[in-house]
């Protein structure tokens, strides 16, 4: 049946100057996201939907939410398409540490476990972000 009862999800903290891993946190994947809070005290915290009625210590930015007969205004909707192009470079980590460093999938099941190679691909993130950066310049 080849099914996987074990899952873990890595939690992340991206700079927006220069867009490297500053801090990160694992958890088992049956904890919702909006449990974990890595957010700054003063500073903007760009969130989807699923974090509607979260409480976090930055400046709450969450994407707004339709319900049912309350569909979402015209500026509603604005709003949410400016918080979506703010959180748009903050999913390319996981792309890249799926596709290039293949860690879409791990064989190991205990969280701790999980942390280590997590940290790794976080170092490994980082090391190849810089890479990419000082060949456009835009670092010395």
């Amino acid at each position: 049946n080849n099914a996987s009862h074990f899952g873990n999800k890595l939690h992340t903290v991206q700079g927006t100057d220069i867009p490297l891993i500053r801090e990160f946190v694992v958890t088992t994947a049956s904890l919702h996201d909006s449990q974990v809070d890595l957010s700054i005290p003063g500073i903007p915290c760009y969130r989807d939907k699923g974090y509607a009625g979260a409480q976090c210590r930055g400046i709450n930015a969450t994407m707004d939410k339709a319900s049912r007969n309350h569909p979402l205004t015209v500026d509603k909707i604005r709003r949410n398409l400016r918080i979506t192009r703010k959180r748009s470079p903050g999913e390319r980590p996981y792309s890249v540490m799926k596709v290039v460093m293949h860690g879409g999938h791990t064989f190991v099941t205990m969280v701790r476990r999980y942390r280590v190679k997590a940290m790794f691909l976080c170092l490994g993130y980082n090391t190849l972000t810089m890479i990419t950066l000082k060949k456009q310049g835009k670092i010395a």
